[in-house]
């Protein structure tokens, strides 16, 4: 049973702090008391929103433990293991502050960086992200995949940051209000951000080695990084123009299925070459077929293009409780 209706975002304080957290029971008092430090010395009305992410420990337990001490806390209970990026867009749409800070629930991400965020976004930027700067991570299951995952997404997607992968962020409201993060999209947020024209700054920040549990990132996180990083980059060109694509490769196949049929014609007409089914004869039509079928899925690509503007989907039917 849900303890309130979810209604619309209102901005209610200045600064929202979003927790996903995910099966992080032995984290979530240190993580509570340590933010608390750091939030009453910044001076301005806050608010905490966890974001339980479907965990099977004592995690949501112990959320509700905090909340009985401190009003300043929210919590949200996904109904089941969603992923960070569904958690960010829950905590994001119930989070009312005109400033959103992000941050990992296991420890890593230090709480005492956050005026160091909140003071690079004062010299204008919509977004500052960290730098997680001598990371406490083992080198070849995660800082090596890391370093590559970040070089190409500089490279395809042109925003010159070093770290894509760090929770630990600072943002403008209006920067994410019109985003949402499916998948394992939240690695890629900023080029999406970026797209829209807002200014992004990086700050280095501290990171803390893991005192419990374990990663929750397994050897598949590069693989499926460079899916998620190959359609940013498809977003980011063609998001809007999905027939500019697909129409061209569909033109180039079809103006070369037409000129092998040209080159059977004129055998047949100065050549008197018999106009058999061959190789060549297949060739062109095959190349005419899949030229249809991309210009039909360069067309399918603009009705969903249309459909997508026309009205976003809400993370709201995932969300089985709120506590605010």
């Amino acid at each position: 049973m849900k303890d309130e209706m979810m209604g619309e975002r209102s901005v209610g304080c200045s600064l929202s702090v979003v927790i996903p957290a995910f099966n992080e029971e032995l984290d979530i008092l240190a993580l509570h008391e340590s933010l608390m430090n750091v939030l009453r010395m910044l001076g301005s009305d806050y608010e905490i929103v966890f974001v339980d992410d479907g965990s099977t420990d004592d995690t949501f337990n112990l959320l509700r433990l905090v909340r009985q001490g401190d009003a300043r806390v929210k919590i949200l209970k996904l109904r089941k293991n969603f992923g960070q990026s569904v958690a960010l867009t829950a905590g994001f749409r119930h989070a009312t502050g005109r400033t959103i800070v992000t941050m990992d629930a296991d420890l890593q991400n230090d709480p005492a960086d956050i005026p160091a965020l909140l003071g690079k976004l004062k010299e204008g930027y919509d977004v500052v992200a960290g730098h997680r700067w001598r990371r406490k991570d083992s080198y070849l299951s995660k800082r090596f995949p890391s370093l590559v995952s970040n070089w190409l997404a500089r490279r395809l997607t042109g925003v010159n940051i070093h770290d894509f992968g760090c929770t630990l962020r600072a943002y403008r409201r209006q920067a994410i209000e019109n985003i949402q993060l499916y998948g394992e999209g939240h690695r890629f947020f900023l080029p999406l951000i970026a797209m829209q024209g807002y200014r992004i700054a990086e700050v280095k920040v501290n990171h803390r080695p893991r005192k419990h549990g374990k990663s929750k990132y397994g050897p598949g996180r590069l693989v499926r990084g460079l899916l998620d990083l190959l359609f940013v980059k498809f977003w980011l060109s063609y998001s809007t123009r999905p027939l500019h694509l697909f129409g061209v490769w569909a033109l180039s196949l079809m103006l070369g299925g037409a000129a092998v049929l040209a080159y059977k014609l004129l055998q047949l007409a100065f050549l008197a070459v018999p106009l058999t089914v061959g190789p060549l004869l297949l060739l062109s039509a095959l190349l005419e077929l899949v030229g249809i079928q991309l210009l039909l899925l360069g067309f399918l690509g603009e009705v969903l293009t249309r459909i997508l503007f026309a009205g976003k989907a809400h993370v709201d039917e995932l969300v089985e409780q709120v506590l605010a």
